[in-house]
């Protein structure tokens, strides 16, 4: 049988297009170090996830560090207690999730996406920076692709969305989403992404979903074909599997990870992507590109990916909408996560 291990050598021995890119090759070392040291079951918890794909509202996410965080909390200490507390849910990411979640829930109200305020995260991987509203749990990453599917709903029927291909879903929060707010029996979720990355979704998604049938990214690794049509509700497959991928997709999705990938890789993903014949494409990425790798240490891209070469990798797709302030999001630093929906012309 497959094995992680055996994953991440599959991976590195698939060429330059499937091998962890120079972004993800110092991600991967941190990780492997947090997995071996702490186990899987508190991923959602520890730095180098954290860091790299578990996105949270407060730290690191809020780009404060400890130090930081304690100091202005030493600052409060003789505050009175209104302003102590609107100091700490900015701290601690409450503030910005409380203004996703309205965002996202008047969006889902005003459009044709309702089927998405029933959502509420499972809490295995023993997350921080979980946050309740109106009784039901969300972390930045659910929040994240709730805003981005109220989006997509303001444009396609989301009853038309059947099967949904993900490259780089991190620990699998976009197929908890469409499995617990589709009906039954009419979504397909394949999440394809890089070693060791789709241990984390094989966890997730098994403890979010234990009694529905999966695909685990180890059971997929060795499969010359995958009709699209004959895998289960859930399929996690290892990076290079998408070549194996035979049959047609409603949406494609992917939030964030490409703009850590060099542009032939994501010229590549995308190929396969026009290939299996994706009706939408749904992209968060940063507007202005990722940093560039600036010496030893630095982690960084080589060439970044901007907005624009999207329109370039995607001949025959339209752009649709393009959000940044309402569904994307706008940074201090000028790098904004911008938004985009594309749809394949007739």
């Amino acid at each position: 049988m497959t094995s992680y291990d055996d994953l991440l050598r599959k991976s590195r021995d698939a060429g330059p297009l499937y091998a962890p890119t120079p972004f993800w090759e110092a991600g991967v070392a941190k990780i492997i170090e947090d997995l071996d040291r702490d186990g899987i079951e508190n991923f959602r918890n520890r730095g180098a996830p954290l860091s790299f794909f578990v996105p949270t509202y407060g730290y690191p996410g809020n780009s404060l560090s400890p130090e930081q965080i304690a100091a202005l909390q030493g600052v409060t200490e003789g505050f009175p207690a209104k302003q102590r507390a609107m100091v700490d849910a900015w701290l601690s990411g409450e503030a910005h999730a409380l203004s996703d979640y309205r965002a996202f829930s008047a969006a889902a109200r005003a459009g044709k996406a309702e089927r998405l305020l029933a959502f509420s995260e499972h809490d295995a991987g023993n997350p921080v920076g979980q946050f309740t509203f109106d009784g039901r749990t969300y972390s930045r990453s659910s929040l994240n692709y709730l805003m981005g599917l109220a989006f997509l709903g303001e444009h396609a029927d989301l009853d038309g969305i059947g099967t949904v291909l993900e490259i780089g879903g991190g620990f699998g929060t976009l197929g908890e989403v469409l499995l617990k707010c589709w009906r039954h029996g009419s979504i397909r979720y394949i999440d394809v992404d890089i070693p060791p990355t789709c241990q984390f979704a094989d966890y997730y998604l098994s403890h979010a979903f234990a009694g529905t049938d999966r695909m685990l990214s180890t059971d997929s690794a060795e499969a010359d074909n995958l009709a699209i049509e004959a895998l289960p509700p859930v399929s996690v497959l290892p990076n290079w599997q998408i070549e194996a991928l035979d049959g047609e997709i409603d949406l494609f999705v992917n939030f964030i990870s490409f703009q850590e990938m060099e542009p032939d890789v994501v010229g590549n993903y995308l190929h396969h992507v026009n290939r299996l014949g994706a009706k939408w494409v749904l992209l968060r990425n940063m507007r202005e590109g990722k940093q560039r790798r600036s010496g030893a240490g630095h982690v960084g891209v080589d060439e970044p990916i901007l907005s624009g070469d999207y329109d370039r990798m995607l001949p025959g797709y339209e752009v649709v909408a393009r959000d940044t302030t309402v569904f994307g999001y706008r940074t201090s630093d000028g790098f904004h996560s911008d938004l985009v929906l594309y749809r394949r012309a007739a």
